[in-house]
């Protein structure tokens, strides 16, 4: 990974957790709880891809089962849930999407209607570094599906970013700012059908 793009995660992570709170380990059930709550989010990301390369762009969340990540130019891609689903739309395609089975994804854990993390499993490792707290998580009963790494701050909890470790042992980290709760969101957003149909594919 380059000088420049270990600069810019610095930056990031300096801007993300400036001002955070004394430090404070989260209980797995304090996570869970605050995950079932949060019903609607909308805000930035930035993403940090497996070749180090970097993307932005805006995020919603519609608990239980839909995202969507809406990716700024060059990129100019989507990738939303909804349905059961995740959906990948390239902007230089005119095929349609590729589609997974969303509980086969790493993020189904923190969009299934009843997060539970205290479950059998499910936490493979919980580390507090005196600011945040880092939960790794797994599909208990599928762990080859893979992982996700949340990374959460304290007074108020607050979900910072993630890192998806996919199948394939692939990582992605997803970094929010600026991530507003209780906003209301079309349902229109995540229906992949719909959205196929408006690119014409």
């Amino acid at each position: 990974m380059s000088k420049r793009i270990l600069s810019i995660i610095a930056a990031l992570a300096l801007t993300l957790y400036a001002g955070a709170a004394t430090a404070q380990q989260l209980t797995l059930g304090q996570v869970s709880a605050y995950l079932n709550q949060l019903q609607t989010a909308q805000g930035g990301f930035t993403q940090i891809n497996a070749d180090g390369t970097l993307s932005t762009g805006q995020i919603y969340i519609k608990r239980p089962g839909r995202i969507r990540f809406e990716y700024n130019a060059p990129s100019n891609a989507l990738v939303m849930a909804g349905g059961g689903q995740l959906a990948v739309f390239d902007a230089r395609s005119n095929t349609g999407p590729e589609r997974y089975p969303l509980n086969q994804t790493p993020l189904s854990i923190i969009l299934q209607e009843n997060v539970d993390l205290v479950r059998e499993r499910m936490v493979t490792n919980v580390v507090s570094d005196g600011t945040t707290t880092t939960v790794t998580a797994q599909d208990p009963d599928n762990p080859n599906y893979g992982s996700i790494q949340m990374v959460f701050t304290a007074n108020p909890i607050e979900l910072r970013q993630w890192v998806v470790t996919d199948d394939l042992g692939t990582e992605t980290t997803v970094i929010l700012n600026d991530l507003i709760s209780g906003s209301v969101i079309r349902d229109i957003l995540f229906n992949i059908n719909a959205e196929t149909r408006n690119r014409g594919n």
